[in-house]
């Protein structure tokens, strides 16, 4: 576990995005995983100019934007068996699928929700199979709804109607979704409602599928599956809060709640950088332990220990962003981090890597205009608000 600490904090920047002529905060990362060992494998990126922007994972070349959808995005997920299939939801009631060897703007498959339905969340499940979103609240209801994803390559022009949904088990907007990483039938789900349901989505009906209901106890920002088989559920606040529990317990006498920290920024006093978010939980398999991620409005990056006796920081990235980290993807294949920002840039972090001298000059001398667009829009933006 030492040796994996002190890789995360070796972490360097490998490589930076070229700044894209439209400055846009990058508010998911998602990697394909190559099908041949060979083949290269692509990040795709959502936006919050409303498109999916797609990258070479090894060189950050950008290869081809998606744009046009209407409304906005949330997330994208790359298919698991099919390495060039990506996913995003919309605030329009929709869920697209791109494939991105292709430059068509036309999705290859569309899951269509229900006419009320805006998507702010949404996961494709492990094996492909099925595509769960979740709505917001619109009058009392806020839904789960179910697709079948199987043979999305074969029907380009088909729309999907959804399998079914999930209406009873949350009562506020469903902020994120998260279907278990090597079960197919299991997804948990988290909402402003402080609610965090684990279904087992084969059993017939809502009330049976309902395995767990855990309470964060506030808004629910992002969560994920960790320990020895991904028997553990976490979730983050919109408080900055951490919630860590064990199914595995589920049927025992014992405690399901390994941690609970209401405000990590207390709990974790990163010496004068300070700790002003999380962005998310990162499970290391091989090491077996959880990390959180977080950062400053500055743009350094923390990297959060979690053991069942509190949370410490492991290390900071610096240098790198330079203003609020919005996103994170991590690749177990090289240890290596892909991070995105407000400040529209990103990067691939990797340990003892050294960033090539010359592109990090150009980059950064274009990003810096960038960055002064950004920030000027975000002041702008936080003098409104007061």
């Amino acid at each position: 576990v030492q040796k994996v600490e002190e890789q995360l904090a070796g972490l360097r920047i490998a490589r930076r995005s070229v700044p894209s002529e439209e400055p846009a905060y990058l508010l998911d990362i998602d990697t394909s995983t190559a099908a041949q060992p060979q083949s290269g494998c692509f990040v795709a990126v959502s936006c919050s100019s409303e498109s999916v922007r797609v990258y070479d994972r090894e060189t950050l070349r950008f290869l081809r934007e998606y744009r046009g959808q209407p409304g906005l995005l949330s997330g994208v997920r790359f298919a698991r068996a099919c390495d060039s299939l990506v996913f995003s939801a919309c605030s329009q009631g929709t869920v697209r699928c791109w494939d991105v060897r292709s430059a068509s703007q036309k999705p290859v498959q569309v899951f269509s929700g229900y006419p009320s339905n805006v998507f702010i969340s949404f996961d494709v499940s492990c094996n492909d199979l099925i595509v769960c979103a979740g709505t917001e609240k619109v009058e009392k209801d806020t839904f789960l709804v179910f697709w079948d994803a199987r043979g999305v390559t074969d029907c380009a022009s088909a729309t999907k109607e959804p399998l079914g949904v999930y209406s009873e088990s949350h009562n506020d907007d469903i902020t994120k979704i998260c279907f278990h990483p090597i079960e197919p039938n299991l997804v948990v789900s988290g909402s402003t409602d402080g609610l965090v349901n684990v279904f087992d989505i084969n059993k017939d009906n809502e009330d049976d599928a309902l395995i767990s209901t855990c309470n964060s106890d506030s808004s629910v920002s992002s969560l994920g599956w960790s320990g020895q088989d991904y028997k553990q559920v976490y979730c983050t606040t919109h408080d900055e809060g951490f919630c860590w529990w064990d199914m595995a317990q589920l049927d025992t006498e014992e405690p399901i709640t390994l941690l609970h920290v209401l405000d990590v920024r207390e709990s974790v006093c990163a010496e004068n950088h300070g700790l002003h978010y999380l962005v998310g939980g990162l499970y290391h398999e091989k090491a077996g332990k959880l990390f959180l991620i977080g950062g400053t409005n500055t743009g350094n990056i923390h990297l959060i220990s979690c053991g069942t006796d509190g949370l410490s920081l492991v290390g900071t990235l610096c240098g790198g962003h330079s203003a609020t980290v919005r996103s994170f993807c991590w690749s177990p294949m090289d240890e290596s981090l892909l991070t995105g920002g407000e400040d529209a840039q990103l990067l691939l972090w990797k340990p003892g890597a050294v960033e090539r001298s010359l592109t990090k000059k150009a980059s950064l001398k274009i990003s810096s205009s960038v960055q002064k667009r950004v920030r000027v829009h975000n002041t702008s933006l936080k003098s409104r608000k007061k």
